[in-house]
């Protein structure tokens, strides 16, 4: 598939997602307001509101759509999910960690503010999220299911989540590893997050047991398909593409599905996964066209 039609598609996507994503940014922008020290709310801001994909509060939003919630339940605990996602990014891209130029077409936060203020903006974004949730989240909403999204949002920032991804993803550099910790990494470094984003939305929205089952499943595919689609464009992606510098994983000596597993494979393994999520949609009777199309889309973005 040639760059045009992958944008073509990719921008098909976004028109679809366009009343969530324009919802999300209008509430991370007031969540965000500055306020004393003007440098550290500036820092935040800069990477948060960059233009992203906003694929994670997406799913939180059209996971609660699909189970008939009340969006206006949902929308903390998205923004709260995006912070922390952004959050990640900038610690990811410092020198001591990934020492990346660019994130989502722009300079990295570092570059603009420098190491020790992307750090504290990092730190930040993380201990401001819950309180978002805390914060604005409709007295409405029962506070023993608040409380369990809140404790879900913790575990998966933290060691038990894309904190622990990463550092086994660090500790494995330039090592040969096991299956079992490669998947770890993925599981973790990446799918924490969308399965949070997904479980959250149908807690919220006081979803049936079964349903929640089958999101959560969904969530957990569509984001292990998201990093072996990233780790694909790492090799075959432009900057224009991918909004940063590829070819950092291999320069690295990072443990990748493609170093795995090859191209060509991991482009298969992409499809069935993707393919399996869908299933899971249909066969739980969730009639969501994004989600459905999210899915697809991961595919497209990564298979030429």
């Amino acid at each position: 598939m040639v760059l045009a039609e992958k944008k073509q598609n990719s921008l098909s996507l976004e028109r679809k997602m366009k009343s969530d994503i324009e919802l999300i940014n209008s509430y991370l922008d007031k969540y965000l307001e500055i306020r004393y020290p003007h440098v550290i709310w500036e820092a935040m801001r800069y990477s948060v509101l960059a233009k992203g994909k906003r694929i994670r509060p997406v799913l939180m939003l059209e996971s609660a759509k699909a189970c008939h919630g009340d969006i206006n339940n949902v929308i903390p605990a998205a923004c709260a999910l995006e912070m922390l996602h952004c959050q990640s990014l900038i610690h990811d891209d410092l020198p001591c960690m990934d020492n990346d130029d660019y994130r989502r077409g722009q300079l990295t936060n570092h570059k603009i503010y420098g190491e020790a203020t992307a750090v504290l903006a990092g730190d930040a974004l993380l201990a401001y999220a819950p309180q978002v949730i805390l914060n604005y989240t409709p007295e409405s909403v029962d506070r023993k299911i608040l409380l369990q999204v809140l404790d879900e949002f913790l575990k998966a920032a933290g060691a038990m989540g894309i904190v622990g991804g990463q550092v086994v993803d660090i500790e494995s550099e330039s090592k040969e590893i096991d299956l079992n910790t490669f998947n770890y990494i993925l599981m973790h470094k990446t799918g924490e997050l969308f399965k949070f984003a997904v479980r959250a939305g149908a807690l919220l929205s006081q979803a049936e047991e079964e349903k929640l089952n089958a999101l959560t499943s969904y969530g957990e595919k569509i984001g292990y398909a998201f990093q072996i689609a990233d780790d694909i464009l790492d090799v075959t992606g432009t900057l224009e593409e991918i909004g940063k510098t590829p070819g950092k994983d291999h320069k690295l000596k990072k443990n990748t599905y493609v170093s795995f597993y090859g191209i060509e494979k991991s482009r298969k393994d992409l499809e069935n996964i993707c393919e399996s999520a869908k299933k899971i949609l249909v066969d739980s009777g969730i009639n969501s066209e994004l989600l459905f199309n999210i899915a697809n889309n991961i595919v497209m973005k990564a298979v030429k």
